[in-house]
């Protein structure tokens, strides 16, 4: 018996065993909808006293079809399931039981277990190039690649934030039964596959539910990204809750990252939300929920959510390594090291104090929680992209600083995240695209040039031609990643580096992890400091961290098991760490 769970969502197009579709929208505005199918008959459905309007009748996989509203109003499926033809196109009725799962029976990996490669599909050439890079994935170490959005978005090019159909895998990446292929590929290597999901807007251009169902957005709230959804509807529930299990059941996904949970309000739906998955989805799988959160929200991290993305440990560890202090960068411009260690201790740096960009309080305690409670990163698609010209880390420090930071993402117990090419320091950049239409895009660009006028590099008109067009489709060619890059000289001792790094952790930390608890730490100097956790079997896992350019002289120096080092040296007790050098030691936890 497969461990996934059979389910017909209340949304949207569903192909059944007998031969028939149902069809099923919620607009309650209208009183009359038709199903039109592309060669053109058409199907009546009935209306119930909630708003919902349903049909059901014998109707192939393939077909296109639309909702006719009006006489003049044809719309694609706001739950449609393939988009072949844009978002503008009709939809296309899927048979979701026609693809035959190689792994059937796959349950996941114990969160624990998790090392996250975050990509892109459109830049790393759509689901079967990705296909070919899993051996590579797994002999690396990666237990979990995580996809940004792959919501159907309109024109050919987009990070996926612009989707506007929930239900549909963008069609120029491949075919439904192509993602489900790359995700029994990625299960037959071990290799879970979570999902990056947008629950808090739907992009500027295709937005049929904005158009035509009003009502599934709120009339007085506005996000950073346009209007809220209204999500105190039972329908919008529903919407969003059977997409979730969608994903998961139908196309056998590990987990989701929910993208800028901040903007979905009330905050109380986010507990239901991952309390019904979890009471709906088959036990014994291990199904895993990642939080995007400004607020620092640890009572979410309580209510049954794995983990958070941890942009405080992201921005501390970044202002220290290259002084960056504009922007966002400037509530960790004090004290970075200090800042990183308090991160690395306790997870958020941000518990309630005030933050200095927006002078209100933010954040929760956070300290009683598991290390494991959240990913900590280098970079992501954020943090790459929403700089000017796309440029990663490789290009902005040394590479010995940059050797130390790999070592301290990697073995600490936090769970680690690489972005797309960093395990070998690729130096291609990541910027912000779109293919909208004209107008449109125009205004993306004036948007950009305008959000980059905040910093320094970019402050007039002059500069703000530097950066890049997001609709050119050069600035989506630079953006896509030469696998073959990685197997040149310049780049293999990062690379080797960081698969090192990763067989360490999977040996010494991962087997420790369940149940460890921070120690204490302490601080020599800036960019320099030791921080130390209890793990589970009571070892105690120290690491000692520098990234300044003096040597440091440690007065009781170190003991235990050397289970990394940097610099190369013997491994023997001694009372000097290098400059730019990183050692990682496992102990009992009583000795001194």
């Amino acid at each position: 018996m497969s461990p996934t769970v059979s389910f017909l969502p209340k949304w949207g197009a569903w192909y059944q065993a007998d031969g028939t579709t149902r069809f099923r929208i919620w607009t309650p505005h209208y009183e009359q909808i038709s199903v039109v199918l592309e060669d053109g008959s058409e199907m009546a459905m009935s209306k119930n006293e909630e708003g919902w309007h349903e049909t059901c009748f014998s109707c192939q996989p393939g077909v296109r079809y639309s909702y006719k509203l009006s006489p003049d109003t044809l719309i694609p499926d706001p739950a449609s399931q393939f988009q072949p033809d844009d978002v503008h196109g009709k939809s296309a009725i899927v048979d979701q039981h026609a693809y035959q799962w190689r792994t059937p029976q796959w349950l996941g990996r114990p969160w624990e277990e998790t090392v996250i490669y975050e990509l892109h599909v459109g830049t790393c050439g759509g689901y079967s190039a990705i296909i070919k890079q899993l051996d590579t994935l797994s002999d690396l170490g990666i237990t979990a690649i995580e996809l940004m959005p792959l919501s159907e978005f309109p024109g050919s090019r987009n990070w996926g934030y612009d989707g506007v159909f929930p239900y549909a895998p963008e069609s120029n990446y491949g075919s439904p039964n192509d993602l489900k292929a790359l995700i029994d590929a990625a299960h037959e290597r071990h290799i879970m596959v979570f999902l990056d999901v947008v629950y808090n807007h739907f992009g500027p251009e295709g937005n049929v539910l904005s158009q035509y169902i009003p009502e599934f957005f709120s009339s007085d709230r506005q996000t950073a990204w346009g209007q809220a959804i209204n999500f105190t509807l039972p329908a919008v529930q529903d919407f969003f809750l059977d997409n979730a299990l969608y994903w998961l059941n139908i196309y056998h996904i590990d987990g989701l990252r929910l993208d800028a949970v901040h903007a979905i309000a009330p905050q109380s739906w986010l507990q239901d939300l991952v309390h019904q998955i979890r009471a709906r989805c088959h036990p014994e799988r291990h199904i895993h929920f990642i939080l995007e959160n400004e607020n620092n929200d640890a009572s979410l991290l309580r209510a049954g959510y794995s983990a958070q993305w941890n942009d405080d440990a992201h921005n501390a560890l970044h202002v220290l390594l290259t002084g960056e202090t504009e922007g966002y960068y400037g509530n960790f411009a004090q004290n970075p090291t200090q800042d990183l260690v308090l991160a690395l201790q306790e997870g958020f740096v941000y518990q309630g104090q005030i933050s200095p960009d927006t002078q209100k309080p933010r954040g929760q305690p956070s300290a009683n929680l598991s290390p494991t409670s959240f990913i900590f990163f280098l970079q992501n698609h954020d943090q790459i992209g929403n700089r000017a010209v796309g440029d990663r880390l490789s290009t902005q420090i040394d590479s010995a600083v940059l050797s130390v930071a790999h070592a301290l993402l990697l073995l600490s117990p936090h769970i680690p995240m690489l972005f797309m090419g960093e395990e070998w320091g690729t130096k291609t950049p990541f910027l912000y695209f779109v293919s909208h239409s004209d107008d449109l895009n125009r205004l993306v660009l004036e948007g950009r040039q305008k959000e980059m006028a905040a910093f320094s590099a970019f402050n007039s008109q002059e500069k703000a031609h530097l950066i890049p067009d997001p609709a050119s489709p050069e600035t989506f060619r630079r953006s896509c990643l030469d696998w073959a890059e990685r197997n040149q000289p310049e780049y293999a001792e990062i690379y080797e580096t960081v698969k090192k790094l990763i067989a360490v952790r999977q040996e010494h930390i991962v087997p420790r992890l369940r149940n460890a608890r921070a120690a204490s730490s302490h601080i020599w100097a800036p960019g320099a400091f030791a921080v130390s956790w209890h793990m589970g079997d009571d070892r105690l896992l120290e690491l000692f961290v520098n990234f300044s350019d003096t040597d440091i002289t440690m007065l009781t120096g170190y003991a235990g098991v050397v289970l990394y080092r940097s610099d190369h040296q013997d491994r023997k007790i001694n009372h000097t760490l290098k400059s730019h050098s990183f050692i990682a030691t496992l102990r009992e936890g009583s000795e001194r």
